[in-house]
This record gives C-alpha cells, structure tokens and sequence, in this order.
C-alpha cells in the first residue's frame, strides 16, 4: 500500500537518491547537475515560494514525489506565470513508472493546490519526456503552450510543452 506525507529535512537524502538516476539518465528533466541533501533542501523542502512537497512511500521506501510552488512573482522572462499559479514537478523511482504512484501524489498535491487557492498549475515537460506527457494528460493538464529551443545550464537545448490544469 502506497502511503503519503509532506517532506521533511530528513527526507533530503532519500529525495536525492530518487532523482539524481533520472538527471543521470538525462532525458526526462530539465534538471543537469545531481542533488546533495543542502540543494534539495533548498529547492524541494524549504524553498520560500513552496506550497507542498509530497513523498509517496512502500513501507519505508520512497518511490517518488511531486514538488508545488507558486510561480516566481519576480520571474518577468517569456515565460513568465500569473501570482495565483503554481508549477509542479514529479519524479518517480526508475522503474516504478506507471504503477500509480504519480497518482497518489497527485492526489494530495492537488488538494494542497486547493487549499492554498492555487488558480492553475503549469507543468513544463521536455517534447522527448512521452512517459510525463502522457502522465499529466491522464491527470487532465491540457496544451496551452510551448517553448522552443530552451537552454538547460550545460548547454542542451530542448523543446518543452507547457500544460496547464485549472483549479475550479
């Protein structure tokens, strides 16, 4: 049975070992360089625009977990989001894709975005990622944009679709 629960910073290690594989990998993030238990820290536990970070576990093993900030009210690029959305990034173990961990995440992400009275929320997912794609429409993000020729901070340059999902 899949339980679920809010990150803390003991979690940090764990979270590392759940992505670092998949920047390794490299074809299904935007992230490039690996995560140390301070990064991660920073970025997915206690980041200051953080709404929720879920942990999905089996027992005491972490299989996954999904990040929802709100959108960075200074961020003034092409791509820039209104105050009341938020941005979601998933991450599932490798190999457990497609085993319903997504959507167990989802699940409490979703009503955290609810409670914080989130208006939408944007997944920006690499052209090549199809697993996260087909993932976020099965939750019922829809295409609402894209961006060409983004580059990462190693110098690889990818195509992402930007989905949306409106909080009613």
């Amino acid at each position: 049975m899949i339980t679920t629960r809010q990150a803390r910073a003991g979690d940090a290690l764990a979270m590392c070992d759940v992505i670092n594989p998949i920047i390794r990998e490299g074809s299904t993030t935007a992230h490039r360089s690996e995560f140390d238990a301070e990064r991660m820290c920073a970025t997915h536990i206690d980041a200051p625009r953080l709404i929720r970070t879920t942990l999905a576990f089996d027992g005491d093993d972490l299989l996954g977990f999904q990040l929802l900030e709100w959108a960075d009210p200074d961020y003034d690029g092409p791509e820039a989001l209104p105050d009341d959305w938020a941005v979601i990034a998933s991450f599932v173990r490798s190999g457990l894709q497609g085993r319903g961990v997504g959507q167990v995440l989802w699940r409490d992400t979703l009503l955290a975005a609810k409670r914080a009275n989130v208006r939408a929320i944007d997944a920006s997912i690499r052209t090549d990622n199809e697993p996260g794609l087909a993932y976020y429409a099965k939750l019922g993000f829809r295409d609402y944009s894209s961006i060409n020729g983004m580059v990462l901070s190693d110098g690889t340059v990818v195509d992402k679709t930007r989905k949306r999902f409106d909080i009613a």
